[in-house]
């Protein structure tokens, strides 16, 4: 015979008052946020930190959203509603809160394992012990993030159906519109906390994000224990839960982003010295004494890819600056798109233009370059000016802070002409920026440029994704530019390649045969190696006609791009 006596879920619905209804929808609307949130974070930290593309980010929220449905299928399990909920809620403070700890701690061990190794065993640098077992620790350990996103979401999706039930259990007069007003709650909710996200916490630390939205769930817990106390099952342990919880958040926002920091900085084989987030991406400022009175190597990793390092990266604006400028009948008025830390600037500078205007998304970039903040090591700051000379604070230059495909129809408005236009934007690696490298933004820089000007992108690695290289040309000529190419091996990335086009007239390599020494004078560059930059094997563009130019949408260059690095087993430098 079944037993009669009744658990607190399941006993005599009575009627719901108004204030408990708009309590419970309110909790809903402020998990939906917090769960969002967590999708956020994790997809954050996979492309801050370990550099993911940006479909692995998709993945991320395809996997939570998934796994949500699977959560919602598994609450029928939960026999206790009420008290389901607050463990429910307990637990996923306490996972939300540590995911991206524990995932730093786990990942930056990993990539340490091999030196500890080594270290104990007395072996040379060059034989650590990276393939094996250990290699396939250290891959594992990068699809963490993965697994904290299908455990969160496995929960998350639990809190509908339990809210559900207990509405139900509660009074019967919810039963015909419950669903669709518990939904109604979590849609407006996720949108507020999409809304927070952008507005407050893509500028502030990751972990401290994660501590915040983790301390809402718990408040959903003490708020659901103090409400239905009668209802739930051991309610003191319960409680004395949510204390112990609540001084762990504590600590995880206090210390939780230094830790996170130490952790990540074990990614990098040089000393971190200096690390800042900005409402668009992760710097990361390393430092490699080396002794003998050289100074120090400093070097500059954006989302977990190495940007620049100071010895080396002349080389790289050298031939990305004076082959444009030099190739241009005059210097007068000069565009940089992307560039915000001035290296590329400080060059265009020594060619004496009148006006400069450098267009970059992150304003927080370019200010760390303009000005550095008070807390970053003085020598660090000294290093970051030296490099570019100051060339930020120059009267000369404007900066434009704005989304350069956005930006340059604003500069379109004004109706100015440029001499020359440098684009130094990152590779395109994922879906957002592949419209910058679209022959309809090129048709935009056209525009710009004058009859007699050139133009000079920066266009990936010949050598690691010769396919993409080749499309960049395809695509400025589609946009009607008379395209020319030319490479040179830059130690920090390996061979590595550029773009330069002319609108009109002769192109930039015969322009730039026409000159018998370089109108400025340069430590490295000379006329001999920008020649010799435009020579590439014989073979190299023999399968140029396969390849197709990037037409706005087609993401075409986005998928060569991927293709090419993927098959050559290079990394995204830029």
């Amino acid at each position: 015979m079944q037993e009669t006596s009744l658990t607190p879920s399941a006993a005599k619905p009575s009627r719901l008052g108004w204030f408990d209804d708009v309590l419970l929808l309110g909790i809903m609307a402020v998990l939906a946020g917090c769960g969002l949130i967590y999708e956020y974070l994790l997809s954050h930290y996979a492309g801050r930190i370990l550099g993911a593309l940006e479909a692995a980010i998709y993945t991320m929220i395809g996997l939570m959203i998934v796994s949500m449905g699977l959560g919602a299928f598994a609450a029928r399990k939960i026999r206790d509603a009420f008290t389901g909920f607050v463990i429910l809620e307990l637990t996923v403070a306490l996972c939300g809160s540590l995911a991206i700890l524990i995932t730093a701690a786990v990942i930056g061990f990993g990539q340490q394992l091999p030196l500890m190794i080594a270290n104990t065993l007395g072996l040379p640098p060059d034989q650590l012990p990276e393939g094996g077992m250990i290699g396939s620790l250290q891959k594992l350990s990068e699809y963490l993030p993965y697994v904290w996103g299908v455990l969160l979401g496995l929960m998350i999706g639990m809190e509908i159906p339990l809210i559900a039930r207990v509405r139900q259990s509660l009074s019967d007069e919810h039963l015909l519109h419950n669903a669709g007003t518990i939904y109604g709650a979590d849609y407006i909710g996720a949108g507020i906390g999409a809304a927070i996200w952008v507005g407050f916490m893509l500028a502030i630390d990751i972990q401290l994000a994660a501590a915040l939205t983790a301390s809402f769930n718990l408040l959903a817990g003490f708020v659901f224990i103090w409400r239905f106390w009668p209802k739930i099952r051991r309610p003191k342990l319960l409680l004395t839960g949510h204390f112990i919880v609540t001084g762990i958040l504590l600590v995880l926002a206090i210390h939780g982003p230094r830790w996170e920091q130490e952790f990540n900085n074990l990614l990098y084989k040089d000393k971190v010295v200096y690390a800042k987030a900005t409402r668009f991406q992760q710097l990361t400022f390393t430092e490699r004494l080396r002794g003998n009175g050289l100074p120090p190597v400093y070097a500059l990793y954006i989302n977990g890819r190495l940007q620049f390092s100071s010895i080396d990266e002349h080389i790289y604006h050298a031939f990305l600056v004076h082959p444009t400028l030099a190739a241009s009948a005059r210097h007068n008025k000069v565009l940089i798109i992307g560039g915000g830390d001035g290296l590329g600037l400080k060059q265009v500078l020594r060619w004496e233009p009148e006006q400069v205007t450098l267009l970059d998304l992150d304003v927080g970039l370019v200010q760390l370059f303009k000005s550095p903040d008070t807390n970053m090591p003085e020598r660090l700051s000294r290093a970051m000016l030296t490099l570019n000379g100051n060339a930020l604070n120059d009267p000369r230059v404007t900066v434009i802070n704005d989304d350069a495909f956005n930006g340059v129809d604003k500069l379109i408005a004004t109706g100015v002409k440029y001499d020359a236009i440098i684009v130094d934007l990152p590779d395109p690696s994922h879906p957002d920026l592949n419209k910058l490298y679209s022959d309809y933004f090129y048709r935009k820089l056209k525009e710009l440029m004058s009859s007699d000007g050139a133009l000079t992108v920066q266009s990936t690695s010949p050598y690691h994704a010769p396919k993409a290289f080749i499309s960049v040309a395809k695509t400025l000529a589609l946009a009607g530019f008379d395209v020319k190419q030319y490479h040179h091996n830059v130690p920090s990335f390996g061979e590595w390649g550029w773009s330069i086009a002319t609108a009109g007239g002769l192109d930039a390599q015969h322009r730039l045969a026409k000159l018998t020494e370089l109108p400025i004078k340069d430590d490295w560059l000379t006329l001999g190696l920008v020649d010799g930059a435009f020579e590439f094997p014989a073979n190299f563009y023999q399968d140029a006609a396969k390849i197709k130019p990037n037409e706005l949408g087609s993401l075409q260059l986005y998928h060569y791009h991927l293709q090419d690095w993927s098959e050559n087993q290079g990394l995204n430098l830029f």
